[in-house]
């Protein structure tokens, strides 16, 4: 397969490949979880690059890097680049509100790829291509936080009060398939917060959820 040789990866396991392409709107047997175990798979892969290629660097001036490196405007680039908009499985509703452009299906199906060698080959493998597909972007410490997003704003100010990073959780969803909402948790134990959010993704529930937080805290501040 095209894509294997893209990823310079042949799968001894090749239904890994096959369900990390595959959206919930055309399978039961979809990516989700690979998604959700790729994902913590590229913050290590990159939070180890950084560590390497950075040294210098405070671990505040990391954090904001990585935040840079692995949201979705810069997986949804790579997936376009490996030519996942032809290759990712849709249903019917799904492909037809052009989800194979949407940058949420395609930023998660690369995560789930990278989930999916991880199963099949390791970590080893595994940051292997996290390292590959980086190769083109730059990373140097000047990178700007332009635009910071909900998520990394409230994970920042968190680390910088030597507290653990929120716990991100999907309480429910709503809607057919080409058209769900994700209603995400987001938790801080040590403050005992708790706010939700809703989006079209479940990243975009995650960062609803941060920016209700942002919120909370901010107003607690106020009082």
């Amino acid at each position: 397969m095209a894509l294997q040789t893209r990823l310079q990866h042949k799968f001894s396991n090749a239904a890994l490949l096959s369900q990390a392409v595959t959206h919930r709107s055309f399978s039961a047997d979809h990516n989700e979880r690979l998604e959700f175990l790729g994902d913590a798979v590229l913050n290590l892969a990159v939070a180890d690059l950084l560590y390497t290629r950075l040294s210098t660097l405070p671990e505040g001036d990391l954090s904001r890097i990585r935040a840079n490196l692995v949201k979705q405007d810069t997986l949804h680039g790579l997936a376009v680049e490996l030519g996942l908009p032809d290759i990712i499985r849709l249903g019917e509703g799904e492909a037809r509100s052009g989800g194979q452009k949407r940058p949420s299906i395609l930023a998660d199906a690369l995560e789930a790829l990278i989930g999916a060698v991880y199963l099949d080959a390791g970590f080893i493998a595994a940051q292997g291509l996290v390292h590959r597909l980086f190769k083109s972007v730059e990373i140097n410490p000047t990178m700007e936080a332009i635009g910071k997003d909900p998520k990394t704003e409230l994970q920042e100010w968190l680390q910088g009060r030597k507290m653990n990073l929120p716990l991100y959780s999907v309480v429910g969803t709503q809607g057919a398939a080409h058209k769900q909402t994700f209603d995400v948790q987001c938790e801080i134990l040590e403050l005992n917060f708790s706010e939700r959010g809703i989006g079209g993704s479940r990243r975009a529930g995650e960062q609803a959820a941060a920016a209700a937080m942002l919120l909370t805290i901010k107003a607690k501040a106020k009082s």
